[in-house]
């Protein structure tokens, strides 16, 4: 028997997909870029979704998706919820370049108004995004952690004040809203077109290691996160889950495979030199974000595996792919230079002039005041 013409063949699969018996229909938020466009992508291939409601300030490529251009901050977004049975929003800006003030209200406000608006459309499940790094690097974390285990992170770091604040509102928004089901996905450290101060430490001709520090270094494909965020959509999972290749790899590993040789400083040298760096605008990166090279923030992932979820990469992979992606970048500090920079400052000068430049203008600020 032949099979049917390619047309015909199509609009049976389009007349399948509107079914109202096939699965939920889902929205995402943050769904032209990043993490929300490779979802999207999925989600809409997927026969177990219904349809795919794209969010964003701007439309995406997925034509297969209904799409509704607005910023998640703006109310009228609880009517482009109607008829959604869930929501992962993946709206957030954590780049390293943003101003902090203006990134913390794009992402708590926008994080709020979904959550409020999600329960006013009558949605049953929210499912958000947020980082490992909500449990803390510190030294006497358990390698690995429970994901019960208590959040410890302070806001010292990159973002890391926005996700905590997301995290509580995650927590509070079903008391607020009964019969609001809302399920947190915490990445590790996230590979695949992602820029952050992690995947910088891989751009430095030395990786900067702070003497007696013991590191272990957890890395999420971001087809992983994307996985196990499909997980949450078709709830086989809920709660709160840590997504992350199994196991870790040591500090020594993480250099025998990279080929990137360490330099290796005091702790009281590298952390106030990454502050006072900071401080003059040399560098993105505050210096909290020093702890997390430092310290382990490893991850079981036991409720995603209890589910049958299983990562598709190994920590070596990810690691691989991280190190092609970098490749001919080159940051110092967390602050990337151009080509001539890094040439002329050679393999550990660049880190020496940046920590020369701080000490200067310590002593330029320490002379204006003796005047």
């Amino acid at each position: 028997m032949s099979s049917p013409d390619p047309q015909v063949r199509a609009a049976r699969n389009r007349s399948t997909r509107s079914s109202p018996a096939r699965g939920p229909v889902v929205a995402v938020t943050g769904a032209a870029s990043g993490v929300g466009a490779l979802l999207t992508e999925r989600l809409a291939a997927s026969e177990e979704i219904r349809q795919v409601i794209a969010i964003d300030e701007r439309r995406g490529d997925c034509a297969e998706a209904q799409w509704h251009i607005l910023d998640v901050r703006d109310p009228a977004i609880a009517e482009r919820l109607r008829g959604a049975d869930v929501v992962v929003h993946l709206a957030l800006d954590l780049d390293l370049e943003s101003d902090a003030a203006a990134r913390t209200a794009y992402n708590v406000r926008g994080t709020q108004t979904v959550l409020t608006a999600a329960a006013a459309a009558g949605v049953h499940r929210v499912v958000l995004c947020t980082s490992t790094m909500v449990y803390g690097a510190l030294p006497d974390n358990e390698l690995p952690l429970s994901e019960d285990a208590e959040l410890r992170a302070t806001a010292e770091a990159t973002g890391v004040g926005d996700l905590l604040e997301i995290e509580r509102l995650a927590r509070r928004a079903p008391r607020a809203h009964p019969g609001l089901n809302v399920t947190v996905v915490r990445p590790a450290v996230l590979v695949g077109g992602t820029d952050t101060a992690l995947t910088r430490y891989f751009e430095s001709p030395r990786l900067l290691v702070v003497a007696g520090s013991r590191p272990a270094w957890q890395f999420c494909h971001v087809d992983d996160l994307c996985s196990a965020l499909e997980y949450a959509v078709r709830e086989e999972v809920e709660g709160e889950l840590a997504v992350g290749c199994d196991g870790w790899l040591e500090q020594e590993e993480v250099e025998e495979l990279s080929g990137i040789r360490r330099m290796e400083l005091p702790s009281a040298v590298a952390l106030g030199a990454a502050a006072r760096l900071h401080r003059i605008g040399l560098t993105p990166s505050p210096a909290g974000d020093l702890a997390y090279t430092m310290h382990p923030w490893v991850v079981s992932g036991s409720r995603l595996h209890d589910a049958g979820w299983r990562p598709a990469y190994t920590n070596e992979q990810v690691l691989a792919e991280l190190l092609e992606e970098v490749a001919g970048r080159h940051t110092v500090v967390g602050r990337r230079l151009g080509r001539k920079d890094a040439t002329a400052a050679g393999a550990a000068g660049a880190t020496v002039a940046l920590l020369g430049a701080a000490a200067v203008v310590r002593r330029a600020r320490k002379a204006r005041r003796r005047i």
